[in-house]
């Protein structure tokens, strides 16, 4: 598992770094048109699409035809993939915390009700964008995954809307807003766990070509 995580780093290494310090400089530009940390909701979107450059690498380089000869079972091989998905997110989190934290420093307006709002949307939207990516990535074309990942984000918005509008049936929303985006993380976790063990048993019987 180790050595599955390590190939996906090094695929995505080059350009983690640049993607760091663009986001880094757009959180900063996006300051003067909306809430600082409004930065996070895109933060592990950006951050998690080396995964999808890994899966096209893999699909064009025919890797995973060496892989199921080797001792790394076929499960294995998509939970590195779900693993290094939720690592990226994460790191995309941790990441649009700095120009937050400097822009709290400079203009005093990044509050931890903003960060909390923004970090749970931001996770949210990746992981249920993540659960229906990922899994269509094994369950029809890898080297189409990136653009499936692009489109999954408006079915996660959709839902997120969807969860919202429920919440506000039993629960009033206004004036709790951090209540249907917390209810949504969960779901969403929920969600990419579901997809995981789908996409797993999945790739158990597929042929690999």
């Amino acid at each position: 598992m180790k050595g599955l995580l390590l190939k996906d780093y090094y695929i995505a290494k080059s350009n983690l770094f640049i993607t760091a310090v663009s986001l880094i400089v757009i959180g900063f530009g996006l300051s003067f048109l909306m809430e600082s940390s409004a930065i996070l909701v895109l933060s592990p979107a950006v951050f998690t699409t080396a995964v999808f450059q890994s899966i096209t690498a893999d699909a064009s380089s025919k890797w995973n035809r060496l892989a199921v000869t080797t001792p790394i079972s076929r499960r294995q091989i998509i939970a590195g993939k779900y693993i290094i998905y939720l690592i990226l997110a994460l790191t995309g989190i941790v990441t649009g915390l700095f120009p937050c934290a400097v822009l709290w420093l400079i203009r005093h307006d990044v509050t931890l009700q903003s960060i909390l709002l923004y970090g749970l949307l931001g996770l949210g939207v990746s992981f249920f964008a993540g659960s229906i990516s990922l899994l269509c990535a094994y369950m029809f074309d890898p080297e189409n995954s990136q653009v499936v990942f692009m489109l999954s984000f408006v079915g996660a918005a959709v839902i997120i809307a969807g969860i919202t509008l429920l919440t506000n049936l039993f629960l009033p929303v206004k004036g709790n807003i951090l209540l249907p985006f917390s209810v949504a993380l969960v779901v969403s976790i929920l969600s990419f766990l579901c997809s995981y063990q789908v996409a797993a048993n999945r790739y158990l019987k597929k042929d690999i070509d």
